[in-house]
């Protein structure tokens, strides 16, 4: 069994009956009393997001967990279905359990997180960031540069991105998938 001292970002731990993965953690050492471990949790099968301090040493259940590559195939009433790129066998996942379903494009590649206790798929990640198409923005104003002025421009996957003046309708850029802000524009 593991322990609090064995707590690293990523792991995913089962607490009263749920997967969390831990963002965050820390230790709390006082004079007088007995170190504490916190952690900062995110919902591996919920969208809560909770904390949660054990004292030093308590035991902790770790799930392990298999990244596997995925490729993103289509959306329908089933929901979002993604074919493993070594098997070719296809899943079908609700939209909670992707990580930013809005910057899916057809044959993306992705990560989708394996429960290897149940088989089950518990999340779908896709890369940091990914590099899409402007379908349309409005034109910038000539000479409108000395403020870091953003424009919503859609892009392939029909988002809505933050984007500066400059960037114009046909132009590829990167975006952050983690945060939806652009990163830069991408030369062909």
């Amino acid at each position: 069994m593991a322990n609090t001292a064995d707590i690293s970002r990523g792991l995913i731990i089962k607490l009263e009956g749920s997967l969390y993965s831990v963002v965050e953690f820390g230790e709390n050492k006082t004079a007088r009393a007995a170190a504490k471990v916190w952690a900062k949790l995110k919902g591996v099968d919920n969208n809560r997001s909770i904390e949660k301090t054990w004292n030093s040493g308590d035991t902790i259940h770790p799930v392990r967990v298999e990244k596997r590559a995925y490729q993103f195939l289509y959306k329908d009433d089933t929901g979002y279905n993604f074919m493993d790129t070594e098997t070719f066998e296809q899943i079908a996942l609700q939209e909670t359990l992707v990580d930013a379903p809005q910057f899916l494009k057809d044959g993306q590649e992705v990560t989708v997180l394996i429960n290897t206790e149940s088989e089950l798929p518990m999340s779908v990640e896709l890369p940091d960031k990914i590099v899409l198409q402007v379908t349309y923005t409005e034109p910038g104003l000539r000479g409108d540069t000395a403020t870091r002025t953003l424009k919503p421009a859609t892009v392939e996957t029909g988002a809505t991105v933050g984007v500066p003046l400059f960037v114009n309708e046909g132009e590829l850029i990167r975006v952050n998938t983690k945060t939806g802000e652009y990163v830069e524009r991408v030369k062909e």
